[in-house]
């Protein structure tokens, strides 16, 4: 268990987990206070690899519930298994004769049956299903109920005994109570708005992308290989495009992806073809790429990147040119910015 925020926050950071104080500090409360997590923002800004990296400082198991529309507590929950079922009703069928045999009338052969119906409903016939697995798990795991918001309305009520108690009710056998409560995540893309009612049961958590100082972090953490330069042209690329009005805006992972890319590539700066070339990598849809390529090209004028970074080249020309008494070099091409 974490001894404190700043704990949290190096455990999480010796997993390659990035965050700061904020997040930190309600990663702890949800342990020491046994409330779930709900994380909500964009896709791809690390919620799920939250859950996994939590689980992996904790040194517990993760357990993952993939929700999707139709998800129900048969999937969630638990399910019988029909199979073995079906086979101990053959063995029963050759025995019938045996079970009524005693009895006198129909009454009394119903009762004999109804006695050992109970038989089919037991627990050597119940497969567990990751809620039930959490509950009944003797080592307190984490629990991930991803992308919660692509479930179901009635899915989310059903959840709200578990997110309250801890416990889930089976028909068939009764109330059961977890003995070790679990760390639960859920996560939201906020496809649609949740429920007050689950809200209410857990500590929010809004995870957004990151700032270009977290962002620069994240990148020389994941991408080892990128150079410094390269790195800090990278992640100011991306800050800049998701200012733009896209579909999809790159997220974190797409952020990594491209970085990786560039290492394999071997490019040292990011130059105006191998943006181009790479586009894909962080852009989904064509009329994104097009409205990317256009906005980096200065169409019109120039990006809020190029006036940065040329700013930046001007001050170190005249610099140069105090220092030996030149005129200043013929500015560079519109992607001088860019590439470095």
């Amino acid at each position: 268990m974490f001894e404190s925020v700043d704990d949290a926050r190096e455990k999480l950071a010796a997993q390659s987990y990035v965050c700061d104080r904020k997040l930190a500090t309600v990663v702890f409360l949800a342990t020491r206070l046994d409330k779930p997590i709900l994380a909500e923002g964009p896709a791809g800004v690390g919620k799920t690899e939250l859950a996994k990296s939590l689980a992996a400082s904790l040194d517990r198991s993760l357990i993952r519930l993939q929700c999707y529309e139709g998800l129900d507590e048969a999937k969630a929950l638990y399910e019988w298994e029909y199979g073995k079922q079906l086979l101990y009703t053959q063995v029963l069928r050759e025995k019938i004769g045996e079970v009524l045999g005693p009895t006198k009338d129909l009454r009394e052969a119903a009762e004999a049956l109804r006695e050992r119906e109970d038989v089919f409903f037991s627990e050597n016939f119940l497969v567990e299903r990751p809620i039930l697995q959490a509950i009944r798990s003797e080592k307190p795991p984490v629990l991930l109920l991803d992308e919660i918001d692509r479930a179901d309305e009635e899915f989310e009520a059903f959840l709200l005994e578990f997110l309250s108690d801890y416990q889930v009710s089976i028909p068939e056998i009764g109330t059961i109570v977890a003995e070790h409560k679990p760390i639960i995540i859920l996560t939201s893309n906020r496809t649609r708005e949740l429920s007050e009612a689950l809200k209410r049961r857990c500590l929010h958590l809004q995870i957004g992308y990151p700032s270009a100082e977290v962002e620069l972090e994240i990148v020389r953490l994941k991408a080892p290989g990128v150079g410094e330069a390269l790195a800090q042209q990278l992640v100011a690329t991306i800050q800049e495009i998701r200012k733009l009005e896209l579909r999809k805006s790159p997220s974190i992972g797409e952020t990594i992806d491209w970085a990786q890319s560039l290492v394999v590539l071997g490019g040292p700066h990011l130059t105006k073809e191998l943006i181009e070339e790479t586009i894909s990598v962080i852009i989904k849809y064509d009329r994104d790429a097009e409205k990317v390529l256009a906005h980096l090209r200065g169409t019109g004028q120039r990006t809020a990147l190029e006036q940065r970074n040329n700013e930046q080249h001007e001050a170190g020309r005249e610099i140069w040119s105090r220092h030996h008494h030149k005129t200043k070099p013929e500015p560079g091409d519109k992607y001088g910015s860019l590439q470095g």
